[in-house]
């Protein structure tokens, strides 16, 4: 997936409500956006507005998107361990799944990309809430889907008034613990 977009990528970003992972899917599309590609992004909620699964769907290509919805994802996020049970079985086969270490059990997937996702966004930033930040950096840093310029404004665009800095350390936390973590 590195470099040059040759096809049409399918992610989904799951988590618990109040995580943002529903945020970064927006930040995701955006970002291809500005790379010059399509982009869809799609979400939908449990039924618990906070601490139900929620997800976030984003299809990226070069060219037009006649389906908007995620099939079988190329990535999978899983920032809790009730979003990988939901939907890690979504991957497909040699597809990347990233999981918040802490969050989900270890032997839930041995091929899984392991990382300390919230812990990494309390000790960079100080907020539990910059996970999907940190959540980006680590996917973009291990695919290249989006450019670190492109993820960067996207970032900067959506981040609350007085907040681009502390999300700015967060995307870079996240690109520095997936660097030599292997990808596609």
């Amino acid at each position: 997936m590195t470099g040059k977009l040759a096809k049409r990528v399918e992610v989904r970003l799951a988590g618990e409500g109040g995580q943002g992972m529903i945020l970064a899917g927006i930040i995701l599309a955006e970002a291809a956006i500005l790379d010059g590609k399509n982009a869809v992004q799609t979400q939908s909620y449990g039924p618990e507005a906070r601490g139900g699964a929620s997800k976030a769907e984003v299809v990226i290509s070069p060219g037009e998107i006649d389906h908007p919805e995620v099939l079988q994802a190329d990535v999978v996020v899983a920032l809790s361990q009730e979003a990988f049970k939901k939907f890690a079985a979504s991957l497909k086969p040699g597809g990347l799944l990233i999981v918040d270490e802490e969050k989900v059990e270890s032997n839930a997937s041995p091929q899984a990309i392991r990382l300390p996702i919230t812990r990494l966004a309390l000790e960079t930033t100080g907020k539990v809430i910059t996970a999907n930040t940190v959540a980006l950096g680590a996917l973009v840093e291990l695919t290249g889907m989006v450019s670190k310029e492109a993820i960067g404004k996207a970032v900067t665009a959506r981040a609350p008034r007085g907040t681009e800095d502390m999300n700015r350390r967060a995307l870079q936390a996240g690109f520095e613990a997936a660097a030599g973590k292997g990808g596609v």
